[in-house]
């Protein structure tokens, strides 16, 4: 059942935007490819949009540890390579990058220069499972996502908040691969991607920053699950599918009234909002492909295009 009307979800069609150029494709053996894709000898893995003040779109490729920058002419340069596998992007008010590298924690990297430096690196001498996605809220602190190989059979993913002054939270500990993280537009909620439980879990974030009554807000189904989320101007959660071929918009009740379909493969990982809009960005991973689409809302404003800063 995908909503309270008993209706199936409009179906928006997505349209290529821009793919990654052939002179940047060079497929050879990698160990993150060896682990999350076998069989496969892959040319790159495209995942976390995000936009800066100038409309510049910048995405990672997991495998060969880049950092691209997409202009909005859809030229593309590549800003830093190194040796790591980054996933998500989350775009600070002081214009940084920061990084989910799933190798090396939390990394923040000047877009300029392309120059890398860790702000978290581990917790307490011990390293991280493998960060995956993260975001800022509204007061600059940074939650994030520790997934390595978790999953049903090892429900052992965390959640984590990093304050501006350093002080680190563990808000969840049991989280069958969490994925994808995003806060309601009031902040009064935090969802989390559950990939391997193929759900999405809504936890109330209290007055002293801890979770409680953690749920499964919606669920879902397929070989792989939800990965990046996005929240529009109206509260409602757009969920990334990775094997669906596409993204779902559930309403705050949890009904799902659109589906965004990708043209092209089904591997649908990660979303952005292009900001001040209502145009919707989405990494195909598989084929280096990024798509885009309308959506009947603006995104959620972000801490990187926060007014006064």
């Amino acid at each position: 059942m995908w909503n309270m009307t008993f209706t199936p979800p409009v179906v928006i069609e997505a349209r290529a935007l821009t793919r990654l150029p052939d002179r940047f494709r060079q497929p050879r053996d990698n160990g993150w490819a060896s682990a999350n894709k076998p069989g496969h000898r892959i040319d790159c893995f495209l995942e976390g949009p995000a936009f800066d003040r100038d409309g510049n779109l910048y995405v990672t490729d997991i495998p060969y540890g880049r950092i691209f920058r997409i202009s909005p002419a859809l030229e593309w340069e590549l800003v830093a390579e190194y040796d790591g596998w980054p996933n998500g992007i989350a775009i600070h008010a002081d214009g940084a990058l920061w990084i989910a590298d799933y190798r090396r924690g939390i990394l923040r990297v000047d877009p300029r220069t392309g120059a890398i430096d860790t702000p978290l690196g581990h917790r307490n001498s011990e390293g991280f499972k493998g960060p995956n996605d993260l975001t800022f809220d509204a007061a600059g602190d940074l939650y994030f996502t520790d997934q390595g190989q978790t999953g049903l059979h090892d429900p052992s993913g965390r959640v984590y908040r990093l304050a501006p002054s350093g002080r680190l939270d563990r808000l969840l500990d049991n989280v069958p691969s969490p994925n994808g993280i995003a806060l309601d537009r009031n902040e009064a909620f935090l969802y989390t991607a559950v990939t391997r439980g193929n759900s999405v879990w809504r936890g109330p974030l209290l007055a002293d920053g801890t979770l409680s009554k953690v749920g499964a807000f919606r669920t879902f189904f397929g070989t792989s699950g939800p990965d990046g989320l996005a929240v529009d101007a109206d509260n409602r959660l757009v969920v990334a599918h990775a094997s669906l071929g596409g993204a779902f918009l559930v309403e705050p009740n949890g009904d799902v009234t659109h589906f965004i379909r990708s043209p092209m493969g089904g591997t649908v990982t990660n979303i952005a909002y292009r900001p001040g809009t209502s145009r919707l960005v989405m990494t195909e991973s598989a084929s280096g492909t990024v798509l885009e689409a309308d959506l009947p809302a603006a995104g959620m404003a972000l801490f990187s295009h926060a007014t006064g800063r």
